[in-house]
């Protein structure tokens, strides 16, 4: 497929609300495999379309096992807390510590527009939460405990 531009800060989409999606279209699905295509080739762990400039309800995550496509998502439940180094592929070389539910339940809906219900703890409730905020046009950075530091990496290990 193909690798799209990342939104960085600063950018006016990235603190949009999107929209739901209403239907599956082709173009969808070739948005969807672009998101993943661009997401592993940054390495990132998770990428909502703001981020490639679609106002759209969609998010991609891998976080090493199995990846969720999460179409109009939305949180069900929460639990327990952590905090952590958290980073964003719209921020690169940047990180800073994030409090974020440990335990994160959610619903969305899959290519096939099926819902699904997925449970996560760690750094998958870490990179839903992350995700979801995209959605509604909330950056990580909103929620950063102290000054943001610099990485090694373009995309932080921790998230996304």
């Amino acid at each position: 497929m193909a690798i799209r531009n990342i939104r960085e800060l600063g950018d006016d989409i990235l603190r949009k609300n999107c929209r739901e999606v209403k239907e599956m279209t082709p173009r969808l699905i070739e948005l969807i495999q672009d998101m993943y295509d661009t997401m592993y080739e940054a390495q990132g762990v998770g990428l909502a379309a703001p981020q490639v400039g679609i106002l759209k309800r969609i998010v991609v995550i891998d976080v090493g096992g199995e990846p969720y496509t999460m179409i109009n998502p939305r949180i069900l439940e929460t639990g327990g807390e952590q905090t952590g180094s958290e980073g964003c592929l719209s921020v690169p070389g940047k990180a800073g510590m994030v409090t974020r539910p440990n335990y994160v339940k959610a619903e969305a809906w899959n290519e096939k527009m099926e819902r699904y219900e997925i449970e996560g703890e760690g750094l998958l409730a870490r990179a839903i939460c992350h995700e979801l905020d995209h959605l509604d046009g909330v950056m990580y950075v909103d929620k950063v405990e102290g000054e943001l530091y610099e990485t090694e990496f373009a995309g932080d290990e921790d998230e996304e």
